[in-house]
């Protein structure tokens, strides 16, 4: 058994390996060994400073609203559309600074082009709404002069679609589709979206609004989801699935 004077001794002994190699440590060289997640530099987004182009078909109006906001309304061939944007958004427009002569059918027209600039690029906030509120206008200025357009695609035995007209709603259409189901399913069509159904595994979406026709094709995928096993399903544009092995036991 151990006396107490040998103790200390004992103890010293016994923990001088452990703690000379725990003082030759140092926070130094704890600090240089710790690797970050990523190397790479913040990066931000310059999709807001990208002017935006449009023809002379193209109009644009302001209306001002009581929280110093305004509502653009943008006009073109196919209609036109809103879009809110903040207060603290400073819009310029561009001429084109010269026009041909004798424009013939070669030479196409000059465009205008629309800036689209923050007060303070330091807020957040501002920046975080700078390429939202220019995607958001460039989509409208597509949308009224050459619209949009989603393919969908349905893969599976008996999968069929069709168009007919919906007794709910007076001069209205639906989407008639087959899908495995022991019913039909039935999707009403509204009235700014326009639907093909050129064969019958084919339906193509054109309209104006690009978010309103993402959600309606959002709507008509949701009732076959595309599967990774035997790759059966509603394909929305150029979408694809990676096909999985079927586990076997």
């Amino acid at each position: 058994m151990l006396e107490f004077s040998t103790f200390p001794r004992f103890l010293t002994e016994f923990l001088a390996p452990a703690l000379m190699s725990f003082l030759s440590l140092s926070p130094l060289r704890f600090a240089t060994s710790r690797r970050a997640f990523s190397t790479s530099y913040a990066a931000y987004s310059n999709i807001g400073k990208q002017p935006i182009t449009y023809p002379t078909s193209v109009t644009f109006k302001h209306h001002s609203l009581p929280e110093g906001d305004i509502d653009l309304e943008v006009t073109g061939p196919k209609g036109s559309t809103t879009v809110r944007v903040e207060n603290f958004f400073e819009l310029t427009w561009e001429q084109p600074s010269t026009t041909p002569s004798k424009p013939s059918s070669s030479t196409p027209a000059p465009l205008s082009s629309l800036s689209l600039t923050v007060q303070d690029a330091s807020q957040k906030i501002q920046r975080s709404r700078w390429g939202l509120r220019r995607t958001l206008i460039a989509n409208a200025v597509k949308g009224l002069t050459e619209g949009f357009v989603i393919p969908i695609k349905l893969v599976g035995v008996g999968y069929r679609a069709q168009i007919d007209d919906d007794p709910d709603v007076q001069n209205g259409k639906r989407l008639n589709m087959k899908l495995g189901y022991a019913h039909p399913v039935y999707i009403p069509i509204p009235s700014d979206i326009q639907v093909e159904a050129p064969f019958l595994t084919r339906i193509i979406l054109r309209g104006t609004d690009k978010q309103r026709l993402g959600l309606f094709a959002a709507k008509i995928r949701s009732w076959r989801k595309p599967e990774p096993y035997k790759g059966k399903g509603i394909f929305v544009g150029d979408e694809t699935i990676k096909i999985k092995a079927v586990k076997k036991k």
